[in-house]
């Protein structure tokens, strides 16, 4: 072999060794992901499954679906924040909601597969909040005559992120991209905090309930943790849209 060909060879082992540690990386959390789900699966009722599951319009199923479509964008902008950001409490902060509401939606697909339900809403979101008789007169969080958001307009369900300002989070950096982050991310946990409160008090099945109730009392911290890093860096929370 020359030593053309040797140098060679040597640059390329550590590429290589670099992409088979990348797919490592990702096949790990897949598979924590699946057993984290196939746990859930093994605590869920499975029998008398007709009077275990519930209808499509239930406070369950709308938690699910809706808190799937919150989490998936906590979930996008912590992932741009782990990544980009060089501040390490806010890198701590992202991985810490990455992980958590991942998991989360693990738990929640899972139910929704359990229970043969679709994935994310199919009507306008929040509709299981509202008052009426189908979850035993349960009062809703969404004033009377109040239209609920179209399920294809997420940025209308309180504390998400518009289009533009996740654009805007994407392209940020250093002081601005960690300010952004702390400020959406803030938001989003105080606009998700009704549905969390709702989902604990009026699901109907246990793990849903205490699911709801972790969720609150993790992003509860979280928020008072955001809201102290905000004023160390001289910046103010962004106001409910």
């Amino acid at each position: 072999m020359t030593q053309i060909e040797t140098q060679s060879s040597s640059e390329v082992v550590p590429s290589k060794r670099s992409q088979r540690t990348a797919l490592a990386v990702v096949g790990l959390i897949g598979v924590l992901a699946l057993g984290f789900a196939l746990g859930f699966f093994a605590r869920l009722p499975i029998t008398d499954r007709e009077s275990s599951t519930p209808s499509a319009d239930s406070v369950d199923v709308g938690f699910s679906q809706d808190m799937t479509v919150h989490h998936n964008q906590a979930i996008d902008m912590a992932t741009l924040a782990l990544t980009k950001s060089g501040d390490p409490a806010v890198k701590n902060l992202a991985y810490d909601i990455l992980t958590s509401q991942q998991n989360q939606v693990g738990q929640m697909q899972g139910w929704l597969a359990l229970w043969d339900r679709a994935p994310l809403p199919t009507g306008g979101y929040m509709t299981w909040m509202t008052e009426g008789d189908g979850h035993s007169g349960h009062a809703g969080h969404m004033a009377a005559g109040t239209a609920a958001p179209a399920a294809h307009d997420t940025s209308k369900m309180p504390g998400m992120a518009t289009p533009e300002e996740m654009a805007a989070l994407g392209q940020a950096s250093g002081r601005d991209l960690d300010v952004m982050f702390l400020q959406l991310m803030l938001r989003h946990h105080q606009g998700g905090l009704p549905m969390m409160e709702y989902g604990e008090q009026y699901a109907d099945i246990p793990a849903v309930r205490n699911l709801a109730r972790t969720m609150v009392e993790t992003q509860q911290g979280e928020s008072t943790l955001m809201t102290g890093m905000l004023t160390e860096r001289n910046a103010a929370p962004l106001p409910m849209n």
